[in-house]
């Protein structure tokens, strides 16, 4: 996720009220963090607090970090609909390693009934921290179902056991690989698609591709993306609070995510910054209008349209960030996949033919 500077103020509208749907995911959220908040002070009464109100560190700091991702990945990698529930449409589901430098990466693949044409590598999203095979096992379903094409989901390196570009590096390994395989069973066409961190990968591995890292795919689905890394827009401030994503965690996951200073400007990091877009992948971009990361998204499709990509924007009224992963109980969901899907299908249709 992105880290945001308050140094420079902008103009912050007033916020949207969130659809139906999300508002009561809201209010499930907040009883379930009463809750929570409830059952630590039973547990764990108040520490007095020195330096100045700081905690001072102690030599339990690091396995209460360890036990708070262990317990934040476990519940952030359950799926919104049961697994096998979602895997009973298609032709079948292979559960597979891709070799990279570093190591094999566990993966899935998702492959659609009927002819198949084209491949598309998904990156998962979650601040480069948690989700993975399972958390997105049902989106990715839905995808190769409305694509045609098969769909690779790779349990990328998460940090901060694996710092930045550790992400970046296993996707393109991952895009090779499949582009290899592509090449063998589904007419060699590759896409690469993402969400929230995910989102960020797909734009890196398009213009690292660009640069030669990778096949260059034929299309870009990027779902509210996070892009720019320390700069500041309007949605970072209206959203920035109470909409499921806030501005606080986006800080807490670049943290995560980065070595250093220097990062903050990698454009691996922040690929909306990168100075020339010309001759990328066509793209998609998906945003949700009450999230911080909105305007991330809105700017790079304008960006993009001026380096002369041909981009589909469409931004889903009243949605709230990572609505992808509630697409269970939330319309949008279903209709974000559904329309990234028939992107891809026309992406990876023969150059010259008709869809019918």
């Amino acid at each position: 996720m992105s880290g945001v500077s308050s140094a420079i103020p902008v103009y912050a509208p007033p916020p949207v009220r969130p659809n139906l749907a999300s508002r009561l995911l809201l209010y499930w959220l907040a009883w379930q963090k009463r809750r929570r908040r409830q059952a630590a002070t039973r547990q764990c009464p108040p520490t007095n607090a020195g330096d100045g109100g700081r905690e001072r560190p102690s030599p339990a700091d690091h396995e209460v970090q360890a036990h708070f991702l262990k317990a934040l990945r476990r519940g952030m990698d359950t799926p919104s609909f049961p697994v096998g529930l979602s895997s009973l449409p298609l032709r079948r589901v292979v559960t597979l390693s891709v070799p990279t430098d570093a190591g094999e990466l566990s993966a899935r693949l998702f492959i659609p009934r009927g002819s198949v044409r084209g491949a598309v590598l998904y990156l998962h999203g979650g601040g480069f921290v948690h989700c993975g095979l399972n958390s997105h096992h049902g989106m990715c379903c839905r995808l190769a179902r409305a694509s045609g094409a098969a769909v690779l989901l790779v349990d990328y390196r998460l940090a901060p056991e694996h710092r930045f570009p550790a992400a970046v590096e296993d996707s393109l390994a991952a895009l090779r690989w499949l582009a290899g395989a592509s090449a063998r069973y589904w007419g060699g066409s590759v896409a690469v698609a993402g969400d929230s961190a995910g989102g960020n990968l797909a734009a890196v591995v398009a213009q690292e591709a660009r640069a030669g890292a990778a096949p260059l795919p034929v299309m870009q689905l990027l779902y509210y993306p996070t892009l720019y890394g320390r700069r500041l827009f309007p949605s970072h401030q209206t959203y920035g609070s109470g909409y499921f994503l806030s501005r606080k965690s986006m800080e807490w996951y670049a943290e995560q995510y980065i070595s250093g200073e220097q990062d903050w400007g990698d454009t691996r990091f922040a690929p909306g910054d990168h100075p020339d877009l010309s001759g990328l992948p066509s793209a998609v971009i998906i945003t949700a209008e009450c999230d911080p990361l909105r305007d991330e998204g809105a700017a790079y499709a304008h960006a993009l349209r001026r380096a002369g990509v041909r981009v589909l924007y469409h931004c889903y009224p009243g949605a709230l960030h990572a609505f992808l992963n509630f697409y269970a109980f939330m319309p949008y969901g279903k209709a974000a996949l559904r329309l990234g899907g028939t992107a891809l299908r026309r992406a990876f249709r023969p150059q010259g033919a008709q869809e019918t």
